[in-house]
């Protein structure tokens, strides 16, 4: 009989983990696994049949009740003989006790509430190339580079948006190669936070926060102009609204759409100020 055998991911099996997601059409981040490792060094589990890797998932927590849920695969020619599920529920007991998010292909949304998952809301993927729509930056706003700021009031700005703090995952998500990160800032006060990281595909910008969509608009016109000519992809919630409108001012248009699920009540955030969400993997 075969041996099944789930552990601790190591470093180089996270990146083995962002070719499987690349495999699936999720178009990771060149750059990403620094800083999804840096977020939960024991939070990724991988299951290995007979040695050799056969599915993984992350199950990264944050703080002392919130955790995350993703990067569940298994290899195409091992599915459906359970090796799946046996992953799944490692997973979901070392995040017992917490309210677990999750952004799953909204195919998938019956068998998540079986396992105890209810919707939230939609993401959606806006990919192209931006044409018009972007507007200046807003009088009194200048765009700085977010790694220029004090930690403490990135981190402090990013947790209205987020339900738990994640300060060594922003540190290196702001910090990897082949990003931009940019900050709005109003007489000394943050605005808003945007990151464009290079990806297999389209350039992903997230997460995108802003206190209006005047100031996401500045910030992804000015992360697009990073990459002139080349499509970028931003995965919006579509409870946004004004959001979703500045999107498609944009002239992006929907590719891809996953359910945000969570096990427990939806966390309170600033959803108004979310114009894009920071990764379908980690949250």
């Amino acid at each position: 009989m075969p041996t099944f055998e789930i552990t601790v991911a190591s470093a180089a099996d996270i990146g083995l983990m962002a070719e499987w997601a690349a495999a699936e059409g999720w178009n990771p981040g060149r750059t990403d696994g620094a800083a999804f490792f840096a977020a939960d060094p024991q939070g990724f589990l991988i299951g290995r049949l007979d040695g050799e890797p056969a599915a993984c998932v992350s199950v990264v927590r944050y703080g002392t009740d919130f955790g995350f849920l993703g990067f569940y695969i298994t290899r195409p020619e091992l599915r459906g003989q359970g090796y799946g599920i046996q992953l799944w529920q490692a997973g979901m007991e070392r995040l017992a006790g917490r309210n677990v998010g999750l952004d799953g292909v909204v195919a998938q949304q019956d068998n998540y509430r079986k396992s105890g998952f209810r919707s939230a809301w939609n993401n959606i993927r806006y990919e192209g190339i931006p044409v018009g729509g972007a507007a200046g930056t807003p009088e009194g706003v200048t765009l700085i580079d977010a790694r220029t700021l004090p930690f403490d009031r990135l981190a402090a700005y990013d947790r209205r948006f987020f339900p738990a703090p994640r300060d060594g995952f922003l540190a290196t998500w702001i910090a990897a190669p082949q990003r931009t990160a940019l900050a709005a800032v109003r007489d000394g006060e943050l605005q808003g936070f945007a990151v464009l990281r290079e990806c297999r595909g389209a350039s992903r910008i997230g997460p995108v926060h802003a206190d209006t969509p005047e100031v996401a608009s500045a910030l992804v016109g000015a992360l697009a102009a990073t990459v002139p000519g080349d499509p970028v992809s931003i995965d919006v919630p579509d409870v946004n609204k004004p959001a979703v409108r500045l999107m498609e001012e944009l002239g992006l248009a929907p590719s891809f759409e996953t359910a945000r699920m969570y096990t427990g009540p939806t966390p309170r955030t600033d959803q108004a100020g979310t114009f894009g969400v920071t990764s379908l993997e980690l949250g």
